[in-house]
């Protein structure tokens, strides 16, 4: 099984750069109206424009930019030297929601939210 997550983003371009320097990754693929990258050999991290993902849903759902900054779910990274990974969000726009600190699960874990309000936890 292969496994991709998508976010839905207000500017493409804006989110595969803070993306690309956050996880220092190159896009796998990067076209109009789809960016992925490959987090892992069957994970793979995309971004599509909230005007993209608006035509597919129609009017079945409220549009993607009225839940912008509502945080309904996060994507949870485990990455070596976590605080790398939080403070260069940081320095790229990001919001610091918690810092990184055991957590009661076992992790050591701190949270930043991107430009659209995606919630993303590096964890180790």
């Amino acid at each position: 099984m292969h496994t991709q997550f998508i976010l839905y983003v207000a500017d493409q371009e804006k989110s595969k750069h803070f993306y690309e320097e956050l996880l220092s990754l190159k896009p796998s693929l990067h076209v109009p109206g789809m960016t992925e990258f490959q987090l892992s050999e069957s994970t793979k991290l995309g971004l599509m424009p909230e005007s993209g993902i608006a035509k597919i849903l129609g009017n079945t759902t409220p549009h993607p930019n009225m839940g912008n900054g509502i945080p309904r779910c996060e994507l949870y990274l485990k990455v070596k030297n976590a605080e790398d990974y939080i403070q260069r969000g940081i320095q790229l726009g990001a919001k610091l929601i918690s810092p990184l600190q055991s957590r009661d699960w076992g992790d050591k874990a701190g949270y930043i939210a991107d430009a659209d309000g995606h919630v993303i936890a590096f964890a180790e």
